[in-house]
């Protein structure tokens, strides 16, 4: 229902903006995605269905939430795959489609103008999808590097156009921005405090704030989406069978591609709590409900070596709505955040009810799929130290394309050197066991050790003692075994005490 008024609201509605007017959906099921909804009861057919798994970006829409930035509250645009994400989640938030870009005189918005004169379209499958992605890109960076346009289009995916004139449009919609509707400005949130359309904005998605827990209830399971830590809690362990949902980029490819059924859902995304990443001289704490995208950004400034890590992980729109802690709880032996974390020294915080325990990282994967979480129990953050001296810290992902693809193999390492000799030695790797290992013959055939070549090699030929990979799809086991000790000569070659080589002179794709 649109445009439905304010003043009464049934128990189990959740309310969103959709085009400035007000949208009531009472007791929706709790699995049917944003796209399910946008286009058959809707009929906003320009978001499409190409993978119904967040890879292809053809449903990608841009989600508006209010947050506070230097102390003055903002909305925060975001681009999203609509595929995955449970229709549920949208209350309290604004929403926009390709539909919503046009401006009040019906003209054409500033990005989709700029792929009409630059014939960025051919097929126009993916087009609305691109748009979305580059109406986010829009409204949050004033004239980004082409670099950086290609990082904001790794989520989309063009099998006619070819990526070229998208590109070039991406330059140009900057040239037709003008006239006073905020989704036409660019880079918005550059600005120190918001302007009229925006303050309004604001104040609408002010006026759907909850006082108290969502709960959603149909045919196909209940939805939980409580506001404080006190209360998930609470909710957790009364319902420990229930699944935690957070980015849904894990959950809701069980529903889109393995049909299951959730009878139970508790949304981790309203806790206000679990939204916050703060730091202490010596180290991150990221709560549960944090974005990838935040997650990264923070540990990106205290160490920039992994930065092409955080940039090849997934796309942008799962970025945005995938969290740290779902990617940690998970537990996929290809996750590519473990390793690194792992190495990191990284540690986990467990609660159930009010109690709360710390556990390393490493200890937390019990065998494939398998954690030492207890009923009831959950992450609440992830405190991931801060870099220190006398620390080298390096990340590889090896997969078939640099963007938004699984590892076949990812080695993180982190060595303590002192002069020329390793004092302290961990290594990771994902891919090459039921889950992130440590490599501890490898380890050791390193500390204590001066760092040359022959301590490389002992070290690189002690991962068989580590690992025994298995064959898949993605790489067989004697590519997986060749990758995680080449990588680990890679690590000799950037960091020996003689004429190292820079990351880009090994890179492959230095030059992408």
């Amino acid at each position: 229902m649109m445009g439905a008024s304010n003043t009464t609201v049934p128990p189990g509605t959740i309310r969103f903006l959709l085009d400035d007017a007000l949208v009531e959906v009472t007791n929706p099921a709790s699995t049917r995605t944003i796209l399910q909804y946008l286009r058959e009861d809707l009929r906003r057919t320009g978001t499409k269905e190409g993978c119904a798994e967040g890879d292809c970006g053809a449903c990608t829409v841009v989600l508006g939430e209010l947050v506070e930035r230097d102390g003055v509250e903002r909305v925060q645009l975001r681009a999203v795959n609509a595929c995955i994400q449970f229709l549920p989640t949208l209350d309290g938030k604004a929403i926009y489609t390709v539909e919503s870009l046009k401006g009040r005189d019906g003209s054409l918005h500033p990005v989709q103008q700029a792929l009409v004169d630059t014939h960025g379209s051919q097929c126009g499958f993916c087009t609305p999808g691109f748009v979305m992605s580059l109406f986010a890109l829009f409204k949050n960076q004033d004239r980004p590097s082409r670099g950086c346009v290609a990082d904001a289009l790794s989520g989309n995916l063009c099998r006619c156009t070819g990526y070229r004139p998208i590109l070039d449009a991406a330059e140009k919609m900057y040239d037709r921005c003008g006239g006073s509707d905020w989704l036409r400005q660019p880079a918005t949130l550059a600005a120190a405090t918001p302007d009229a359309d925006e303050a309004a904005l604001i104040a609408r998605l002010a006026g759907l704030r909850r006082s108290d827990t969502l709960s959603v209830t149909s045919a196909a399971g209940r939805f939980h989406a409580p506001l404080t830590l006190a209360a998930f809690a609470a909710l957790r362990e009364r319902l420990p069978e229930a699944h935690i949902l957070a980015g849904g980029t894990d959950v809701g490819l069980w529903v889109t591609k393995q049909q299951r059924e959730l009878p139970e859902l508790l949304y981790i995304g309203n806790v206000a709590e679990l939204k916050t990443i703060t730091t202490s001289d010596s180290h991150f704490e990221i709560g549960a409900a944090v974005t990838l995208t935040d997650a990264f950004a923070a540990l990106d400034r205290s160490y920039p070596e992994l930065s092409e890590l955080w940039r090849r992980f997934a796309s942008v729109p799962v970025r945005n709505a995938g969290t740290l802690a779902g990617n940690i709880a998970n537990g996929s032996p290809i996750g590519d955040s473990m390793p690194v974390l792992i190495c990191l020294g990284a540690t986990v915080v467990l609660r159930k009810g009010e109690a709360t325990r710390e556990l390393a990282l490493e200890d937390l994967y019990l065998g494939h799929q398998k954690n030492a979480l207890q009923p009831g129990e959950f992450v609440e953050r992830v405190r991931v130290p801060r870099s220190r001296p006398g620390w080298v810290v390096r990340s590889y992902k090896i997969a078939k394309r640099f963007d938004q693809d699984i590892s076949a193999v990812c080695a993180a390492f982190a060595l303590r050197l002192q002069g020329e000799v390793v004092a302290e030695a961990r290594i990771a790797y994902g891919g090459m066991a039921a889950t992130p290992k440590r490599a501890a013959a490898a380890e050791a055939a390193l500390t204590g050790r001066r760092w040359n070549e022959d301590t490389a090699r002992a070290a690189m030929a002690a991962l068989g003692d580590d690992y025994t990979p298995l064959s898949d799809m993605r790489a067989s086991a004697a590519y997986r075994m060749r990758t995680a000790r080449n990588v680990l000569y890679r690590l000799w070659l950037e960091t020996r005490p003689n004429d190292p080589l820079s990351a880009a002179e090994l890179n492959v794709n230095a030059l992408a």
